[in-house]
């Protein structure tokens, strides 16, 4: 592991975060758009039918991957920006 890598550490970790929290909000507007409804369903609950936390749970898959992807790879490109070192 090189310098940039030990360094980007703390920023990764940092950014994962603020990403996790940019998804979890997305994910809620998202659901609010296809179902009207204020909560997505969990897998546990019984009024729910298996389409409904199926879907539920492929759409916040799909959310949490994207802003996954964008805020690592843009964290990347600043590092090499600021660096001049790609950290992965």
């Amino acid at each position: 592991m090189n310098g940039a890598e030990i360094a980007y550490k703390p920023v990764g970790l940092a950014l994962g975060a603020a990403g996790g929290l940019v998804a979890g909000v997305a994910f809620k507007r998202t659901w609010k758009i296809i179902e009207g409804e204020g909560d997505a369903p969990d897998a546990m609950d019984e009024d729910r039918s298996w389409q409904q936390i199926l879907t539920a749970a492929a759409v916040q898959g799909a959310i949490f991957a994207v802003v996954k992807a964008a805020v690592q790879r843009s964290g990347a490109v600043a590092t090499r920006r600021l660096t001049g070192t790609w950290p992965g």
